[in-house]
């Protein structure tokens, strides 16, 4: 494998157009580490992207969800569609850390050339996973992916914050989990545009079918309804069907615009999302690093200083926003 002496700005760009596999783990993996080299080679490639069709595969641990992503993955290889996966998984410690465990069962398509899975933890720091996602899809789509999976370990709010950037959502649960029910009830997620109940053989499938059905009952009537499919990834059952419904979402969403209508408010709110965490981080190192903020922060804690004036005075003193920015709001 090259060293990381032997790849330039160019020989990475021109290797991830090919879909060299050695470039793509390299680009990913300079992305995950922040180095500058990833952000010139991203912004090389980002005119060409906007072509794979993202997918978020999300839900609570347990419920199958890499054996129904290995039976999907199955299912458009046959279609000769070439596919990316990004796994996310915010308890692994090291990057490589998600391979183990479920991701097993992806192991039937790790020597396809056509399919490159890479798994990603956290680097415990959750804020800068929405980041890393959104660089390395745009390098598996500038890779002219066709399809890219991003898939979640959980459904909290650091993993779906991750599905912020996929055009279909589809959510996995189980018979039988009641927090999932939850969860989508108190909106904790955005309502998914694809249901997938795995493990349909189960004798409270059809009784999850139905609270599924209640729970987007209350939920917007216009537009796109989301489908609920029964499956049994391990059997291959339903995948067709699931497959089928993620097309028949695509298929909606490029026929009145609302594609790349989603894509715009999506990409928007990425640079927010991001700027913000780094905004953020810039803010705690400021303070950390100056006596005089530090102090500020000693007197909001003793009462003596309000907390909207210690925030204006930061605020001034870290970003030289004076009130007409809004800071005193």
């Amino acid at each position: 494998m090259a060293g990381r002496r032997d790849w330039t700005r160019e020989t990475l760009a021109a290797g991830v157009r090919a879909g060299d596999r050695r470039a793509l783990a390299r680009a990913i993996t300079l992305v995950e580490n922040g180095d500058p080299l990833a952000y010139e080679v991203v912004r090389d490639l980002y005119p060409e992207t906007g072509h794979a069709h993202a997918i978020g595969l999300t839900g609570p641990p347990g419920v199958g969800k890499s054996s129904l992503l290995a039976a999907l993955i199955r299912l458009v290889r046959g279609q000769d569609e070439t596919v990316g996966v990004i796994s996310v998984d915010p308890s692994s410690p090291f990057t490589q850390g998600a391979l183990l465990g479920d991701r097993i069962r992806l192991t039937e398509h790790f020597l396809d050339p056509d399919v490159f899975i890479r798994s990603m933890g956290t680097r415990g720091h959750l804020g800068g996973l929405a980041e890393t996602t959104l660089q390395s899809l745009l390098v598996l789509d500038a890779a002219r992916k066709d399809l890219v999976f991003l898939e979640t370990v959980g459904t909290g709010q650091s993993e779906v914050g991750v599905l912020s950037i996929a055009d279909t959502v589809v959510l996995a649960l189980m018979p039988g989990s009641g927090d999932s029910i939850q969860a989508l009830k108190a909106g904790i997620m955005e309502i998914p545009d694809v249901i997938a109940i795995n493990k349909m053989d189960h004798p409270l499938a059809k009784t999850m079918l139905n609270e599924v059905r209640q729970v987007l009952s209350l939920g917007p009537h216009e537009g796109w309804v989301p489908p609920i499919v029964l499956t049994e990834a391990v059997r291959g059952e339903g995948i067709e069907s699931l497959w089928e419904k993620i097309s028949e979402h695509r298929a909606w969403l490029e026929a009145d615009g609302e594609l790349e209508r989603r894509r715009r408010s999506n990409l928007a709110q990425e640079v927010f999302q991001v700027a913000s965490t780094r905004a953020r981080r810039h803010l705690e190192h400021a303070v950390r690093d100056d006596l005089e903020l530090r102090r500020l922060l000693d007197e909001v804690q003793a009462r003596k200083l309000d907390p909207l004036t210690a925030v204006r005075e930061i605020l001034e003193r870290v970003f030289h926003m004076g009130e007409r920015d809004g800071a005193g709001h």
